[in-house]
């Protein structure tokens, strides 16, 4: 089972659901040779329940996931903290929007410190990472060793690898080393031709979280890393701005580009 453990739904944050990118995501996914993904969109992303809303309401359930055009979902989310930094949640879809319902600031309000984030996430059946802790401005490794070691795994970040080159994979490494967990493979992508950059092979196919958890814990997968990652992630950060910039002067960043005729 080849899947990608760090993935977004939209092309920005700022940008309104559309259930066309979502769509041509999710199936670009599976072209591009996933067989599954956790979906851990921003939990401030502008529109979030209409993108569970859609998948829940339109795709069939199979146990912890939903089989989304062809591509094994599990649900998740990225969650900011106080300090600096970004964290991956997976589970179970009810789960997820609970927590984020607990952890969403209010208006004008800071995010929660990370004592008090970890300690609402520990209360669940969930995976917990630490995302991209080697990009500016996360400073997820100044945390006490006592909060660092309630993460479940460290985020190998595709856009970080591609940006940074191989001695991001190195340091991930490392620092999953000291403490002891496993690293998890993550594109990042919020536009396709991110996919694929780097995933995780498993060997054996799980639509549990649980079922996640022991293959994990077992090392029973292998992480790979396409050549071209460098090539591939500059591509879709170009492609990304874009599309954004064709937004802001009235047009539709959700265009097909496959079906623009040339």
């Amino acid at each position: 089972m080849k899947i990608d453990f760090h993935t977004h739904g939209k092309l920005a944050k700022n940008l309104p659901f559309s259930e066309e990118y979502t769509v041509q995501l999710f199936k670009e996914a599976k072209r591009r040779g996933l067989d599954a993904l956790c979906l851990t969109e921003h939990f401030n992303t502008q529109e979030f329940e209409k993108i569970y809303g859609y998948i829940t309401e339109n795709y069939p359930k199979d146990g912890d996931t939903y089989l989304v055009e062809g591509v094994r979902v599990f649900p998740g989310l990225e969650v900011d903290i106080q300090e600096g930094g970004h964290n991956l949640v997976i589970g179970r879809f009810e789960d997820i929007l609970e927590i984020r319902r607990r952890v969403l600031p209010e208006p004008n309000e800071a995010f929660l410190p990370a004592k008090a984030l970890f300690s609402i996430i520990k209360e669940y059946n969930v995976l917990f990472g630490a995302a991209h802790v080697y990009r500016s401005g996360c400073n997820n490794l100044a945390l006490s060793d006592e909060l660092i070691d309630c993460y479940d795994f460290f985020d190998l970040n595709g856009k970080d690898t591609g940006l940074m080159g191989m001695s991001n994979e190195k340091n991930i490494e490392a620092i999953a080393a000291k403490y002891n967990k496993p690293v998890l493979a993550g594109s990042d992508t919020h536009q396709y031709l991110q996919y694929g950059v780097l995933y995780n092979d498993f060997e054996k196919e799980v639509d549990t979280i649980d079922g996640l958890k022991y293959e994990i814990e077992k090392r029973a997968y292998t992480v790979e890393i396409d050549k071209g990652i460098s090539q591939k992630v500059e591509a879709a950060t170009l492609l990304k701005k874009a599309l954004k910039e064709l937004q802001k002067v009235g047009g539709r960043y959700d265009i097909n580009l496959a079906k623009v005729k040339l």
